[in-house]
């Protein structure tokens, strides 16, 4: 077996980075000979979890694109040109030195440069798109990549590329979770009507004052809350920890949080949505309106479609329907089972295998 050596390039944040890190683990359990080494940026998610991991890395200098029309984005954007060329100098220095085979873009702004080079150097590419609407990065570079991996049906109306659909790379560990165990770490009662509210890892604002507003009816109905807030908001909400409202500001065991709700709130980002059609959970979506081209509502849109899910539109909220409808579903064991079937039905369990499948096929002739 011959050594293959993979630079896998993305991050900014976990949607980026995680499928990133699932790759690269699962190429190393198929191929012994394998090394890995992973690109990002200092300003990225990555910069804090690579290291944490001991994973072979490089963060370069470089941020994204601010694309609100404030002074304070103006001025960022200002800034862009430099930290752009000092990144492509250590990117070369490190393509130079690690000499990859192939090189994976997970995309956000992180994996730019690094496709950029590889593609001069006619090394081939495999892009990995997370959403229904591809990424920036995506769309510029498909058409000379070798593959896009995609994980909606979607995406590919919107490129000129050769893409294979194989779904989202997530945790394998994320459909082995626990009712008992989720118990026993959240200290709630798994024969009570539990809601688990989650924005991302970094928490949703709309999502914590909707459920600060709420509180009060919930616990009328007698509806138990896991509620994640992110670590910047939860000192605000930490005062709402009860018996019956668990408040935490990140939550490490997320099979066990999935296996112990019966319904999710949460925004729908790319791996939120894969991992909810993993656990087969019925779920209320309500996108961020400030994702980029609006890729959060295409993801929710695809799951509502098929009956999944319940899309609410953030620019038309009304929390008043919300919370009918969260109190009309917990008390519906059938329609949470069918919504839950058929989301588990969209998903593809072996995503991670088949993206580094093609990896190592590409690595290897």
């Amino acid at each position: 077996m011959d050594e293959i050596r993979i630079l896998i390039a993305g991050g900014g944040t976990g949607g980026h980075l995680f499928p990133a890190i699932a790759i690269g683990e699962k190429i190393c359990s198929i191929h012994e000979k394998s090394i890995i080494h992973y690109m990002g940026s200092e300003f990225g998610i990555e910069s804090k979890v690579l290291p944490v991991k001991g994973l072979s890395h490089t963060l370069l200098p470089m941020k994204g694109l601010q694309r609100k029309f404030a002074l304070h984005s103006i001025i960022k954007n200002m800034s862009l040109p430099y930290f752009y060329l000092k990144s492509i100098s250590i990117a070369g220095d490190v393509f130079n030195e690690f000499m990859p085979q192939v090189v994976v873009g997970t995309g956000g702004y992180a994996s730019a440069i690094p496709v950029k080079i590889s593609l001069k150097n006619n090394l081939p590419v495999v892009l990995q798109e997370q959403n229904s609407y591809p990424g920036l990065t995506t769309r510029i570079y498909a058409s000379k990549s070798k593959v896009v991996c995609t994980a909606f049906n979607e995406a590919h109306h919107y490129l000129n590329a050769e893409c294979v659909l194989t779904g989202n790379p997530i945790r394998p560990d994320i459909i082995q979770g626990n009712k008992v165990e989720g118990e026993r770490k959240f200290h709630l009662n798994s024969s009570k009507n539990t809601l688990f509210v989650f924005g991302g890892s970094q928490g949703s604002l709309f999502l914590n004052h909707l459920m600060e507003d709420s509180i009060e009816r919930l616990q009328k109905n007698k509806i138990q809350v896991l509620w994640q807030t992110g670590d910047n908001h939860y000192n605000h909400y930490k005062h709402f920890d009860s018996e019956t409202i668990r408040v935490t500001p990140f939550i490490d065991a997320m099979a066990d949080a999935y296996s112990l709700c019966d319904l999710i709130i949460s925004r729908s980002g790319a791996l939120a949505v894969s991992e909810i059609m993993a656990v087969g959970k019925a779920s209320i979506l309500i996108p961020f309106s400030g994702a980029a081209e609006n890729h959060q509502y295409k993801n929710a849109k695809v799951l509502a479609d098929q009956r999944a899910a319940v899309l609410l539109s953030e620019k038309n909220f009304d929390s008043t329907t919300c919370m009918k409808t969260i109190i009309k579903l917990v008390n519906d064991k059938t329609t949470l089972k069918e919504m839950g079937s058929r989301a588990k039905s969209m998903s593809k369990p072996n995503a991670t295998e088949l993206i580094a499948n093609k990896i190592i096929e590409l690595a290897t002739a």
